[in-house]
């Protein structure tokens, strides 16, 4: 169940804000992304505190004209859960789980902002994501996700782009365990996880929003897989088990087009429009800048990534988000709208033919 506490950053389990406990591994996030009507400007920023390392760090990204800007931040939080700033970056909670604002000061790189989030309809609440590698606890956390509208402004090397009608993007709160911050010094007796199956497309279309993931092991199995539609009224339609179709770009482990079945009257097609957004410009699987590591003090840091920095190959650009054209055939019903296509895939797939580590889809 989740209510208006569920939007501060004051988690203490895997469970919504009723419940507590305690673990090194333990954080709670904010993440959000955007686009123009016309996407040709995709932005994402994120905020992660972990309550056990005694740590918070944010980021804030923009592509533009096919150049990805990253301004990441971190600092020691001395246990304070209720400052949403780091550095120049700062989240506001105007109203729990219906408006936020993200506001980027003025520093000595190329990015600034002032963007407001809009709420399409109240956020769904995935389902609990758990799991073990043998007997060492590896993810369990709950993420609640919601789509929406954004306005204000953002600005790159003084260049101001205005976010108007038709801005629109997502944002979600995840919080529970994941690993974070330095690696443990003993990892489990099985080894640290060489197998991780990723998709995740929340899609805007007029009247309504749609959700899909998965967490599949290397057999295909899904271990976490859900497909909402939320219509204009706030009605949700859920979907335990889609099955979905991979087509790949050649010589690489991205997506050319996805084809997920929720059942027999309804299909959704993603097929991507670029650009590609590499997701370590917000720390994830980043060397430096992942999630949690201690930089003592305030830190700040700025740096780009072009188009070729993003391909295919870069160990930087292997999770990605990718924006996408979406169209949904919902019995005699069709939608045409956008939305982002994330993807991170490390190890075997069965059914998509994945093999080895990171060797290309045949």
């Amino acid at each position: 169940m989740l209510t208006k506490g569920d939007d501060f950053p004051l988690h203490q389990s895997a469970e919504p804000i009723a419940f507590a406990g305690t673990d090194r591994n333990f954080y709670d996030r904010y993440f959000f992304n955007g686009y123009s009507p016309d996407g040709s400007v995709f932005f994402a920023a994120a905020m992660g505190f972990y309550p056990q390392l005694g740590i918070v760090d944010a980021a804030f990204c923009v592509i533009v004209d096919g150049v990805q800007h990253n301004l990441r931040a971190s600092r020691r939080s001395a246990g304070e859960r209720l400052d949403l700033a780091v550095g120049p970056i700062a989240i506001a909670i105007d109203e729990p789980l219906e408006r936020l604002s993200l506001r980027i000061a003025a520093n000595d790189g190329p990015l600034a902002a002032e963007l407001h989030f809009t709420a399409r309809h109240f956020p769904i609440e995935e389902p609990r994501f758990t799991r073990r590698n043998g007997t060492r606890l590896f993810m369990d956390y709950t993420r609640m996700t919601q789509n929406g509208h954004w306005s204000g402004w953002l600005s790159v090397d003084g260049t101001r782009v205005d976010a108007d009608a038709g801005w629109a993007g997502t944002r979600d709160r995840s919080w529970g365990i994941r690993p974070v911050g330095a690696a443990e010094p003993q990892p489990p007796p099985e080894g640290n996880f060489s197998q991780f199956f990723w998709l995740w497309t929340p899609c805007n279309f007029e009247g309504r929003s749609l959700f899909f993931h998965s967490n599949d092991d290397g057999a295909g199995s899904p271990w976490n897989r859900r497909a909402v539609i939320v219509g204009a009224n706030g009605g949700e339609r859920h979907y335990a088990d889609p099955g979905f179709a991979a087509e790949w770009q050649p010589g690489t482990r991205r997506l050319s087009q996805l084809t997920a079945d929720f059942d027999a009257a309804t299909r959704l097609t993603l097929t991507p429009t670029g650009p590609m957004f590499a997701m370590s410009g917000l720390g994830y699987t980043h060397p430096v800048w992942g999630h949690g590591f201690d930089h003592g003090g305030l830190k700040v840091a700025h740096d780009s990534l072009s188009e070729a920095d993003r391909a295919w190959g870069n160990p930087l650009a292997m999770h990605v988000q990718a924006l996408v054209r979406a169209e949904l055939t919902d019995g005699d019903r069709r939608d045409t709208g956008v939305g982002v296509l994330e993807q991170l895939f490390v190890g075997p797939h069965a059914p998509t033919g994945l093999a080895g580590l990171m060797d290309p889809a045949p």
